[in-house]
Parts: structure tokens; sequence; C-alpha cells
């Protein structure tokens, strides 16, 4: 799926619950997807809260799935395991997922989250997430 594809399918996959993050790029090198920076992202302490960054990881290891196999609705997070590693402050926050694993019922995927600005060897997340994949996908 194209990085259009990928966002439409997103757009109609929850309708009436928008949803900010973007996908940004798509390739055999993975996917990189953006949430821009809202105010009521920050926790005390002027950091990005755990659930944004949760939630992008968790939504670039799907759509990174579904680059590969099409739109598969139903497919579901089955394990998602998070690093919080640094404290990203006010910027938008990426992600680049690639797959490490791609079979017929589950997917597993690599995701590097990072700050507007920074730089993905320098993340301030990583997540190993897992996903299953309907049988009615294969």
């Amino acid at each position: 799926m194209t990085v259009d594809e990928l966002n439409e399918f997103l757009d109609g996959a929850f309708p009436g619950a928008p949803r900010y993050y973007r996908v940004e790029h798509v390739g055999s090198d993975g996917l990189r997807m953006r949430v821009p920076y809202d105010p009521g992202q920050l926790r005390p302490g002027g950091t990005l809260s755990g659930p944004t960054m949760m939630g992008l990881a968790d939504a670039a290891a799907w759509l990174v799935t579904l680059s590969r196999i099409g739109p598969v609705a139903l497919a579901v997070t089955s394990h998602l395991n998070i690093g919080f590693l640094a404290k990203p402050g006010p910027f938008d926050l990426l992600a680049h997922a690639t797959l490490l694993r791609l079979g017929r019922r589950q997917s597993v995927s690599d995701v590097r989250l990072w700050s507007d600005g920074g730089s993905p060897d320098a993340p301030v997340a990583h997540a190993t997430v897992t996903y299953a994949i309907p049988s009615s996908a294969t």
C-alpha cells in the first residue's frame, strides 16, 4: 500500500475519531509516521505522555504490516513491549517501523521513536510489536 492508501485506510478505519498521526513514508526500508505536537499530550514535567508514544508505536507497527498485506482492518495487536529511553520534549514525535518477521498469522515489528529535530539513532523510545493477522487475510 502507498502512503496515500495507508492514510486513507487509517481515516476510514476509525470513523468519527480523528487520528492526528500520519504516514509520511513507506518503502522497502519500512514506514515512518508522525504525530504533531499538541499541549494535551504533555504529562507533568513537560514530557510527552507514554500513551502518546505507545499509540504511535502501535499504529506504526499496524500500518507497516498493512503496507505489505493490504487493508486488513481486523489485524490486531497481540503484544507490545516498549522501553522509554529519554524524555521527549514538546515537539512532533516520529516513528520508524520495520518488519522483523511477516508470516501468515502474525507480524513482528521493530519501532523507534524520536523527537522532531532529533535522530532515529537517538531514540526516545523503542518498541517491539506483534500483530495477529486473521486467517481470512491469508
